[in-house]
């Protein structure tokens, strides 16, 4: 599609070379997120990057490098999903109107290119990263992907990007053990599910307990003893929060000693979100980047691309998206 002239404006579209001096974070997005069409009143719409476009916008970001996330790399997405089942989403993907491939996730005729650039963004966010051109970078797209499993859509999601990330930096840049955490208030099934039997990759949710899509146990350790999941009750705010991850997760990810760090970055644990039950604030987001940053700077030279999940209240996502990178900028 054609691409906006305000788009243009508001993007310092970029070209990458060698020689590029380094940025600290490099936000990647594109308008085509706005064209995957979920119809009235569905909680995952366009207003979402809408509000990130906006409040990025704000002086305080004036030194966030912004650039246009490229178009879909195939290759990619089938290190993750099995290409019949790549195949059969391009090929049911509608001319008009929408179809449902579950009660909640949809197709429009702008889907297939929001997923191509949510694909892309994600692919160069860990290119730059990798490299040394940006310190760390956040892919902002939707659809979110962290419940897509590999031949299966849910939950919104289709194609998995953290797990394209995370797959795309091993094969690709020779990240030899790559840590995903995801602070969404639903569990990341299909995040846990495409790495269960990985050890070269490790991954660690906090997620409200019960809540969709049903999984993120416990007693789930993977095949290698490489998922963490720590479910919070209903109600658990930010000293719930700090606790699960200051007492399990951060120091499983020390131990782990990644050389890469992919986040899913879902916002929808905060207070004001319609789709959970978890009372956080944007002090939280804020908080648990830093911890991360704090590892990725020890072990793996501050090398963290951050991935858009959940996050479906406009001025709550707005506000922690500020707060998330806001504190990735002060690396």
């Amino acid at each position: 599609m054609p691409i906006d002239r305000t788009w243009k404006k508001r993007l310092r579209i970029s070209r990458f070379s060698k020689r590029v001096q380094i940025v600290t974070t490099l936000f990647l997005s594109h308008p085509s997120s706005l064209d995957h069409d979920t119809g009235p009143g569905h909680p995952e719409r366009a207003d979402r990057v809408r509000v990130i476009d906006r409040m990025l916008e704000h002086e305080r970001f004036q030194m966030l490098h912004r650039a246009l996330a490229p178009g879909n790399d195939h290759e990619a997405v089938l290190r993750v999903h099995p290409f019949a089942f790549v195949e059969e989403i391009e090929k049911i993907a509608p001319k008009e109107g929408m179809i449902h491939l579950d009660q909640d996730t949809i197709m429009s005729p702008g889907t297939l290119e929001a997923l191509a650039h949510g694909v892309g963004g994600a692919v160069a966010a860990v290119n730059e990263v990798m490299r040394g051109a940006a310190k760390n970078a956040f892919s902002a797209s939707r659809p979110p992907g962290h419940h897509a499993e590999q031949a299966l859509p849910m939950g919104f999601c289709i194609y998995n990007f953290a797990a394209i990330a995370a797959r795309h930096a091993q094969a690709v840049h020779g990240a030899q053990r790559v840590a995903i955490v995801d602070f969404d208030v639903h569990h990341g099934n299909g995040t846990q599910s495409i790495f269960w039997s990985d050890p070269n990759v490790f991954y660690a949710s906090s997620h409200q307990e019960g809540l969709f899509p049903g999984t993120g146990k416990a007693s789930d350790e993977g095949q290698h003893r490489n998922i963490l999941n720590t479910p919070l009750q209903q109600g658990s705010g930010g000293a719930e929060f700090r606790e699960a991850w200051e007492g399990k997760i951060l120091p499983a990810v020390r131990s782990f000693s990644p050389d890469f760090i992919v986040i899913s970055a879902g916002f929808d644990a905060h207070h004001l979100d319609p789709l959970g039950g978890l009372k956080l604030t944007e002090t939280d987001f804020a908080w648990v980047t830093g911890e991360l940053m704090e590892i990725a700077e020890k072990q793996c030279k501050g090398r963290i691309v951050s991935i858009l999940e959940g996050g479906y209240d406009i001025e709550g996502l707005a506000r922690s998206v500020a707060a998330h990178v806001l504190t990735l900028m002060s690396a």
